[in-house]
């Protein structure tokens, strides 16, 4: 029998607005959806914070932590060309610092903490769930890099995608995994694996859609 807690709830309110979004560009009102981008990551991330509750010190270190690395890396990133290669941030993501969204930090420290609550459901090995939690990650951004251009979200110079993006992903990816592991035990919940399957079948299903 379904009960309704706040992970249920939870569930149905992220694939209610996925749904919606990928039923939406289908229909062709790419131009309406995916503006409201920035509220679709914040709602996300506030059930994620719902469900696992940030209500330690270390937990809010760590949250900052993730959130700082990722806006640092892409300000660097964006400044400098040197880490995943030129590019610059469209307006779809929101309100900027040094040329980077906010919503950037935010969702790295978003699919960092997801992929890491998945990963260590998956193996009680400490290093085989941080390589397995920055595969998902990196998997996630194979499915983002195409549409991020038609999305207007980034723009790479050229329209090409280096390879050194990726690795520079993986990287990071693979800093923040060990970081969240050895410092976070993560609540029994089913919301992160739903958030991180919600994101895949989003931008899955838009890259069939579009292309």
């Amino acid at each position: 029998m379904l009960t309704f807690n706040k992970q249920t709830i939870s569930v149905f309110i992220i694939w209610l607005f996925v749904i919606s979004a990928i039923v939406g560009i289908y229909l062709g009102y790419l131009g309406w959806f995916i503006p409201k981008t920035p509220l679709n990551l914040l709602l996300g991330a506030g059930l994620l914070f719902w469900n696992i509750p940030i209500n330690s010190l270390k937990k809010i270190g760590i949250w900052c932590i993730a959130f700082s690395v990722g806006m640092l890396i892409e300000i660097i990133g964006v400044q400098t060309g040197n880490i995943f290669g030129d590019y610059y941030y469209g307006e779809n993501l929101g309100i900027k610092f040094k040329e980077v969204p906010y919503m950037i930090g935010i969702n790295w420290a978003v699919i960092s903490f997801i992929t890491a609550a998945i990963s260590s459901r998956l193996t009680s090995n400490f290093w085989g769930s941080v390589i397995i939690g920055s595969c998902l990650m990196l998997g996630l951004d194979f499915l983002m890099e195409p549409l991020a251009s038609i999305f207007d979200f980034w723009h790479f110079e050229g329209g090409i995608i280096p390879i050194k993006n990726y690795i520079a992903w993986f990287i990071t990816s693979f800093l923040l995994q060990t970081l969240i592991r050895k410092t976070i035990v993560f609540e029994d919940s089913y919301y992160p694996i739903h958030l991180f399957i919600s994101q895949v079948i989003f931008f899955g299903s838009c890259n069939l859609i579009l292309f």
